[in-house]
């Protein structure tokens, strides 16, 4: 540590006024009585006393001297007290069940995070392109930008989303901070605390979070092997006041399922009737197996009841949180709750997903993708079917990247998450999907992973505990 020349005497100065030797107001050694005992220049003698002024040890008073000052009386402070951290624990329980943590994706067999793995992301073609657009633009990035978004990225979504048959106007377009940012904006522009909300049965966990903390009631309309239930849904409209439907027409998560046309008209028909604002989620629509893109309700819609909402979180990387809203005839309510939110989404993924779509990088990153997932969900199938007991039944998706698998009646579903553990293979039960116990028998398996032998084995293994 660098000591000073002013030390010399500093130190006995402040040494007696500790140990209250010098009380405050004693006249201290002046500048030349200093520089005669310790043999220091006067500047050093000055730079001394300037030190100890600042610390609050002595004070000047002019043509008088220097003199002990009156020192602060600091109390001991009180121990510190450390106070529990309550949590929910129903909330972290489906956090744990549906997200990743730290490490264990790399220790486990991990089939319970709705996102790319690590060897399915495109990080050459993102890692250049961020680094492209960090030299293009600059300190650009480092500004605020639009509240509602890019131009040039909502000029790119309504372009591509013209290719299969849905129109956006640009000034309807919100960006976002992800797909759940979209869906809690449009969920806030539709509804008020206390409202009813038709929700699909199964849901993901992070909807039924987003409709808790914005204090929204739910009735389920189930989904099963032919979609969502549009006859339950008319029913339940015609006797309770519903405020939306929040709908997955394309691969639903977790079944995987798809609304036919038919079914899509029918829905709306039903959100028309009853003047109900319809809430589609199409982050899976881009994920079709074969064949053509699925439409959307909002290609069919004239009303403007109908908001759909996608991100790239899912067909790019978890880590680009970037999504968009088109919100209809809730714009003006909708822009006020995402500026409430943030005012501006991140220039930096904003950049990148535009320059992404401009030089077609994201449809040729796409067909890979699909491919990749096409032939995982194949081996899923196989493993499943080989490794599990008789009576499990799984749904064959035609897109996206979940599988839905029931168990039989008779399966002790504890045992079976425990023998996971044990094994180290990690899928999503089914009663994080309901805020009810409907699906305690299921569970959800993701294969958006490279399936590696040591990722086949978990699966055998996992049917195996089963036997």
């Amino acid at each position: 540590m660098k000591t000073y020349r002013h030390e010399i005497f500093t130190r006995d100065i402040e040494k007696n006024i500790r140990e209250g030797i010098w009380q405050p107001g004693y006249k201290l050694p002046s500048v030349r009585a200093l520089k005669e005992k310790y043999g220091a220049s006067v500047s050093t003698i000055q730079r001394g006393y300037e030190d100890l002024l600042m610390r609050g040890l002595v004070k000047n008073l002019p043509r008088s001297g220097y003199f002990v000052a009156r020192q602060q009386v600091t109390e001991k402070p009180a121990k510190a007290v450390r106070q529990p951290v309550v949590r929910d624990a129903v909330f972290q329980h489906g956090l744990s069940a549906t997200t990743a943590q730290p490490g264990n994706r790399l220790q486990l067999s991990a089939f319970h995070v709705a996102a790319p793995g690590d060897l399915m992301i495109p990080q050459k073609l993102l890692l250049r392109t961020l680094q492209q657009v960090v030299r293009s633009e600059g300190a650009g990035l480092l500004r605020y930008y639009p509240a509602s978004g890019s131009p040039a990225l909502k000029e790119q979504i309504i372009q591509r989303a013209a290719g299969y048959g849905t129109l956006f106007q640009a000034a309807e377009l919100l960006i976002t901070d992800g797909a759940l940012q979209a869906l809690y904006i449009a969920l806030s522009a539709a509804c008020m605390p206390g409202d009813v909300v038709a929700v699909e049965s199964p849901s993901v966990f992070s909807v039924l979070q987003v409709i808790s903390v914005l204090q929204l009631r739910v009735v389920e309309i189930p989904v099963g092997r032919d979609g969502y239930d549009v006859d339950v849904l008319h029913k339940v409209c015609t006797r309770t006041r519903i405020k939306a439907i929040i709908v997955t027409p394309n691969f639903h998560n977790p079944t995987g399922t798809c609304l036919s046309v038919d079914q899509q008209q029918a829905l709306l028909a039903i959100a028309q009737r009853h003047d109900i604002a319809l809430i589609e989620n199409d982050i899976y629509g881009d994920l079709h197996f074969s064949g053509s893109r699925p439409p959307t309700i909002k290609a069919l819609d004239d009303s403007g009841l109908v908001m759909t909402f996608s991100s790239y979180a899912k067909t790019l990387a978890p880590g680009i949180r970037l999504g968009w809203l088109s919100a209809g005839r809730y714009l003006s309510r909708a822009e006020q709750v995402r500026f409430a939110l943030g005012s501006s989404v991140s220039p930096v993924f904003q950049e990148t997903v535009t320059r992404l779509l401009q030089t077609h990088s994201y449809d040729r990153h796409l067909r890979s993708f699909r491919t990749q997932l096409a032939k995982n969900a194949w081996l899923t199938l196989n493993l499943v079917s080989c490794a599990f007991p008789e009576g499990t039944s799984l749904t064959m998706p035609a897109g996206g990247y979940h599988c839905w698998i029931q168990l039989p009646s008779r399966t002790d579903m504890d045992a079976f998450y425990k023998a996971c553990e044990q094994i180290g293979v990690r899928f999503t039960p089914g009663s994080v999907f309901s805020f009810s116990d409907t699906f305690r028998y299921c569970f959800r398996l993701v294969f958006a992973d490279t399936y590696t032998a040591a990722r086949k084995r978990a699966i055998k293994k996992a049917g195996a505990a089963l036997q």
